[in-house]
């Protein structure tokens, strides 16, 4: 899974030839999350709950990066970097 994000111990990837909806996925310790670009929700898995706010919020920053990423993987394109938060 390609990294495109990293902050305060928080990894943000991609998966290529993923399923939808368009989603990301989140990684902090032991934990880890698909979150939905579209309306930010958690799909499935789980992250503590600061963890968890710290991504809403960086991920409400950068809904149209992670959007255009998102097309780019499902075209097996190089994603883009996003600056943490």
């Amino acid at each position: 899974m390609p990294t495109i994000s990293r902050f305060y111990g928080i990894l943000i990837g991609m998966f290529f030839d993923e399923h939808a909806p368009p989603h990301f996925h989140a990684k902090y310790g032991e934990y880890q999350a698909s979150i939905g670009i579209r309306d930010l929700s958690v799909l499935s898995g789980r992250l503590p709950p600061k963890a968890l706010a710290l991504v809403v919020e960086w991920a409400t920053q950068h809904q149209d990066e992670l959007m255009a990423d998102w097309l780019l993987a499902e075209q097996h394109g190089t994603l883009k970097p996003i600056q943490p938060l």
